[in-house]
């Protein structure tokens, strides 16, 4: 592990837990902790794991994309590492195993994504969401943002890029549980004993099953969203609207 990945992961008995450490950053997602994720989920595809559950250290479960250095890199760069963090969100949507987010204060950008991209999704009181990519004209996770909320609230959130709190979340379905952060392992814990009787293949298949498969074409669309030229200037025009 190198020295800027922030990333632990522990299993037991078949539920693999994951925790995003980089706590003075957000846990923002940098080149090094989508690799090493990306890493743990293939892993994960074939060990026998049933269940991920994703943590954020600290005050926030995940700020998104990490945007330090982000003007010293080539849009070729940075078209890759948001190709990297779009392979990520579909290696938790399309896994062939249970995956949980367990939400404490922020979750914007790719965080956010995250979140939306696991089967059940927990969040305490002081939650908050927000899917800021279209302020700067990039398409990430739109589609399964749709998939959850149904298209007008999605359209809604992401025309406003609005902040939804722990409520409004849990009513529009972004949310499927809410409990204090606390109760996090009690509530994975009924989770995870609500799906034990279902043999693993069963579980792939009826995760295969029930979600339509349209990973191409949301890799298709975000690659041509980032790549319109004029990448770094998007992101600083939103940046600076935003006073980061």
């Amino acid at each position: 592990m190198s020295k800027e990945t922030q990333l632990s992961s522990n299993e037991r008995n078949g539920v693999r837990t994951i925790t995003l450490d980089r706590p003075s950053k957000a846990n923002a997602l940098g080149v090094e902790i989508v690799e090493e994720f990306l890493c743990h989920a293939t892993v994960a595809a074939s060990d026998g794991t049933r269940v991920i559950v994703l943590k954020g250290n600290g005050k926030n479960f995940c700020a998104g994309f990490d945007f330090s250095g982000y003007a010293n890199q080539s849009e070729g760069d940075l078209l890759l590492r948001f190709v990297r963090i779009e392979e990520m969100l579909q290696a938790i949507r399309y896994a062939p195993f249970v995956t949980i987010a367990c939400v404490q204060g922020a979750a914007f950008g790719a965080g956010a994504d995250i979140v939306a991209s696991c089967t059940y999704r927990i969040g305490d009181p002081h939650a908050r969401f927000r899917f800021p990519g279209f302020q700067f004209g990039v398409a990430l996770g739109t589609r399964h943002l749709a998939r959850i909320v149904g298209t007008s609230r999605a359209r809604d959130i992401l025309l406003n890029n609005r902040q939804l709190d722990a409520a409004q979340a849990l009513e529009c379905g972004l949310l499927t549980h809410a409990a204090p952060i606390d109760e996090f392992d009690q509530t994975v814990q009924g989770i995870v004993d609500g799906i034990s009787r279902l043999e693993g293949k069963s579980l792939a298949a009826l995760l295969r099953n029930t979600l339509e498969d349209t990973r191409d074409r949301e890799l298709a669309e975000l690659v041509r969203s980032v790549s319109a030229p004029g990448l770094r200037e998007r992101i600083e025009k939103y940046r600076s609207a935003v006073g980061a």
